[in-house]
């Protein structure tokens, strides 16, 4: 039999390891940083760049698609072309692959802090990066499908069974949840609208950490692990059963994060049931991976390497454990919008994801560079301090977390709530942030503690160059062997029939959640008098969104007594039926915002905007200064905002939109008669015209700035249907 001669691609591999390690201490000190303004919320004041709300989606951005992206990448480069006795298909691909996704990183870089968002979480990108997202993955999976049809290897190992999953999800899952109608370069609205762009985000933002932070990484595992112990995976039978099983039953669960929401109670049902039978298949993936290491004990003992590998599968467990424990509705309405979520994002992040891609990282440098790693000393002190760090993390979250719970549901003898101030249920769990601070700290000492360590074993190591090596072409099976095969074992040497029935599994649970919730009308019930925002509430909104409120403040009022009770009454499906996109929130680091219209004075809500501890002390919420700049607002583009939301069904007419600005004037300047009911704001107003004339400024009236939008926004939520509301 004839012997090929070719060489595997290295030089992709480093790239994307370079990239994620770089990428990696950035996102990390991203994450601190907000870890701080939790402490001290106006370490960055007037800069909105460095906001809370607009450094948050950098740094989940930062984390997962540049630090554990590109780790996904090399790690798959490396695998692949091993398991496949193949080069990649196509070095120009590989190299438009990289390049491109670390364009798409640097866009998100420059965009998001200049609050260029969708909102929606962990898809905050706007349209143009999306596409680009889109293209850039269809190259990746061309190039790793072409590459498995020039194999010279028959049997496709476990490991790129979940690649191909990973491909074609991830695929699925972008494009539908970035559907969206753009009204300018960088700015755009969602097809969808309330509950069915509630659904839609979650099927998506669920499964984007099934299919990006979950299933590349176990294929990962089954690669990585088995080398570096020198020993099989325990099952190969066990493996098919987690694998099949997984990927069918991770679609479904999207709906968990929405459960006592507006939600349809049959789609909150069926992702609960499908959670629950998820830990089954996920721990069999966690059985799978540690049993691989018996025999092996003793080796963990001494080998960095494996011992990351050990607590990322733990933490695997520990977190797919968790999980559906969270879906099941008793323990969510305890746990929902706490710091619980959270600590529970981040076992899985800083243990199954991280600590994978530090072993990861231990194990193929010296492989690739011909030497030994520089010191096993300080890559053991960065498993402990790691360790340690995500430990103090953690532990003070969950604390928090039932602390939360307990102090918003806790009423006095009287019916009333014992922590009526929500700023109470903050300042209890400031020391608890603390914590989580000193933790994150610790884990990212590791971070460097592993740049340092690289450095030095790149440094005395050979130059990182493409690998030799040589095998048979791929003979054709006789027939007498297709005849005796299962037929599972028939799939594993056919890729296209693999890739088409992994498609098909994937999509019967969206396909069953989603369809029936847009296209069934009843599911969500309209209520005649919810209007669309005015012009210059849309406006508000806009800003809302630009600068990340929704990151601390919810706008969903579950059917709780303590909710009602604190909030208002609890929210309805047909109130949200404009809103695109929905703005419904993931945690309360501020009070719920459902009902805030008409709570508060318009004094109040512009003196909470440009310095919250003046109408709220002790709280952590950053300023807005900038809103209040003597600086026009813009609205050239509100008729173009109008004429899009008209497209998505938004039943504005020709004349709303012809008079658009005549009544944003009108509105802002009610908003500004109304603040001028307040003496201490037409001194600082009256001081501010002589500064600007002093200057040689033009003097912008109040009416006319973003604020004025803001509270337009805001006065509004919640006002469309007549309810009790909350005591102020």
């Amino acid at each position: 039999m004839e012997v090929q001669q070719f060489y595997y691609d290295n030089k992709i591999v480093k790239k994307f390891l370079y990239a994620s390690i770089l990428f990696g201490a950035i996102g990390m000190l991203v994450g601190l940083l907000l870890a701080v303004l939790f402490l001290f919320p106006n370490l960055t004041d007037g800069i909105p760049w460095l906001s809370y709300g607009r450094l948050r989606p950098l740094h989940t951005n930062a984390v997962i698609f540049a630090f554990v992206g590109n780790a996904i990448f090399a790690g798959i480069y490396y695998s692949l072309q091993r398991l496949l006795k193949a080069r990649m298909f196509s070095d120009v691909l590989s190299k438009i692959h990289f390049w491109g996704w670390q364009i798409i990183i640097i866009s998100a870089v420059i965009t998001l802090p200049l609050g260029f968002t969708s909102s929606k979480e962990y898809a905050e990108l706007e349209w143009p990066i999306d596409i680009m997202i889109a293209l850039i993955w269809v190259i990746f999976g061309v190039n790793m499908i072409m590459t498995i049809m020039r194999r010279r290897e028959r049997h496709l190992y476990v490991a790129i069974w979940f690649y191909i999953a990973t491909f074609v999800t991830v695929a699925v899952l972008h494009i539908f949840n970035s559907l969206e109608l753009p009204v300018h370069a960088l700015k755009s609205y969602s097809v969808y609208a309330g509950v069915q762009d509630a659904l839609v985000q979650w099927w998506y933002g669920h499964n984007a950490v099934a299919f990006f932070l979950t299933t590349p990484f176990l294929g990962l595992m089954y690669y990585y692990l088995p080398k570096a112990a020198n020993r099989p995976i325990y099952s190969y039978r066990l493996s098919i059963i987690h694998f099949w099983s997984l990927i069918f039953l991770y679609i479904w669960a999207g709906p968990h994060h929405l459960l006592y929401s507006a939600l349809p109670e049959w789609a909150q049902n069926l992702g609960v049931v499908f959670s629950v039978m998820l830990i089954a298949p996920s721990w069999g993936g966690m059985i799978n991976g540690l049993l691989t290491l018996r025999g092996a004990w003793d080796k963990v003992r001494v080998d960095p390497v494996l011992k990351f590998f050990v607590v990322a599968i733990t933490g695997y467990g520990m977190a797919t454990f968790e999980g559906p424990m969270l879906s099941l509705k008793n323990v969510n309405a305890i746990a929902h919008f706490t710091d619980w979520i959270v600590a529970h994002v981040h076992v899985g992040a800083l243990a199954w994801n991280g600590f994978m891609t530090f072993g990861m990282v231990y194990w193929l440098i010296p492989r690739m560079t011909k030497t030994e790693l520089y010191s096993k000393t300080l890559a053991n002190f960065h498993f402990w301090i790691g360790t340690l760090g995500i430990i103090l993390y953690t532990i003070p979250l969950y604390v928090a977390g039932f602390n939360q719970h307990l102090m918003w549901k806790d009423f006095n003898p009287d019916g009333t709530l014992k922590y009526g101030n929500f700023l109470e249920t903050v300042t209890a769990i400031l020391p608890m942030y603390w914590m989580r601070a000193i933790g994150g700290s610790l884990y990212i000492i590791g971070m460097l503690v592993l740049v340092y360590n690289v450095y030095k074993t790149v440094r005395k190591g050979e130059t990182i160059v493409d690998e030799y090596a040589e095998a048979p072409a791929l003979a054709k099976i006789s027939p007498k062997r297709i005849g005796a095969e299962g037929f599972h074992s028939w799939l594993e040497r056919k890729p296209i029939q693999l890739t088409i029935l992994a498609t098909v599994v994937i999509l019967i649970g969206g396909i069953i959640q989603i369809v029936p919730t847009i296209v069934v009308k009843s599911n969500i019930p309209t209520i005649s008098s919810v209007k669309p925002y005015s012009p210059l509430e849309l406006q508000g909104r806009d800003l809302y969104i630009r600068e990340g409120c929704v990151g601390c403040h919810s706008q969903m009022i579950r059917p709780f007594r303590s909710e009602v009770e604190r909030y208002g009454e609890y929210s309805k499906s047909g109130e949200y039926v404009y809103d695109h996109p929905f703005l419904w929130g993931s945690k309360r680091t501020g009070p719920d915002l459902m009902r805030i219209g008409g709570k508060y004075s318009d004094n109040w809500h512009f003196n909470h905007m440009y310095d919250p501890q003046s109408t709220s002390p002790n709280s952590i919420m950053p300023a807005y200064k900038w809103m209040f700049d003597n600086k026009v607002m813009d609205h050239s583009d509100i008729e173009t905002k109008m004429r899009v939301m008209v497209k998505l069904g938004v039943p504005y007419t020709e004349e709303d939109i012809a008079n658009a600005r005549a009544n944003m004037k009108a509105q802002a300047e009610q908003i500004e008669k109304n603040l001028e009911n307040d003496p201490d704001f037409v001194k600082s107003y009256e001081e501010s015209k002589k500064n600007a004339a002093t200057r040689g400024e033009e003097f912008v009236p109040m009416s006319e700035r973003e604020i004025t939008a803001m509270i337009a926004y805001l006065q509004r939520l919640g006002t469309d249907i007549k309810v009790k509301t909350a005591e102020k």
